[in-house]
């Protein structure tokens, strides 16, 4: 294993042991490197690593410190890094939301107390013609969804994986006759069923609107 390697290991292994808690300012360079019988250049390395991935904050002049280690912070590598998948597999990313959407339309139904800003997508969107508004607006409406599952690992997984799909999502909309009447009519359909709180008939058409986006897709290609 590389040395570099081994100082992540170190640093993360203090992180998981609570020995350096979110917030946490790290000891000193030459004292951490000490403690871990770590090279600094070793030590170094390491810390840009994790800077990178958002485990540790540099703070110039300041030092450095643990961030949140929120998932949405964390999960954020994941969206930067699945921007250079090529178009040619977007139908995985389809398939990864086919499984993760209808989940989070699920729990929404039983979580979200509060669906106003998801009915003023559905309303706004009935309004809506230019394409780029409506995608738009379809990426918030699905947003919002996750967030109201109350899970942050999910809601961040579905933010991070919404990219790579945007491009798909335009070119159905200027392709496919009616493609923005059943958006329409589905949103409408998966938000009268979390504000009525059936989560298996949520889940049933956040499945119907994602794969139907899919099977175009995998026809058209």
């Amino acid at each position: 294993m590389a040395l570099t390697d081994i100082a992540i290991a170190k640093i993360k292994d203090m992180i998981l042991a609570g020995t350096l808690r979110p917030g946490d300012r790290l000891p000193k360079e030459a004292d951490l490197a000490e403690r871990l019988g770590l090279s600094r250049s070793s030590l170094r390395e390491a810390v840009k690593a994790l800077a990178l991935i958002r485990v540790l904050d540099v703070r110039q002049g300041d030092g450095t410190y643990v961030t949140s280690l929120s998932p949405a912070l964390l999960l954020d590598a994941v969206a930067f890094v699945v921007d250079f998948h090529p178009d040619a597999g977007v139908l995985q990313f389809f398939e990864v939301r086919r499984i993760l959407e209808p989940a989070a339309a699920a729990l929404a139904a039983q979580r979200m107390t509060d669906v106003e800003e998801l009915r003023r997508l559905v309303d706004a969107l009935d309004g809506l013609e230019d394409l780029d508004a409506v995608v738009a607006n379809d990426l918030e409406f699905h947003r919002r969804i996750a967030a109201g599952a109350g899970n942050d690992v999910l809601c961040s997984l579905i933010d991070a994986l919404s990219g790579p799909t945007v491009r798909a999502r335009t070119w159905r909309g200027r392709t496919q006759a009616d493609a923005i009447g059943r958006t329409r009519q589905q949103h409408r359909a998966i938000l009268d069923a979390i504000a009525a709180g059936e989560p298996e008939l949520a889940r049933s058409w956040a499945t119907v609107h994602v794969a139907e986006i899919e099977e175009w897709l995998r026809r058209t290609v």
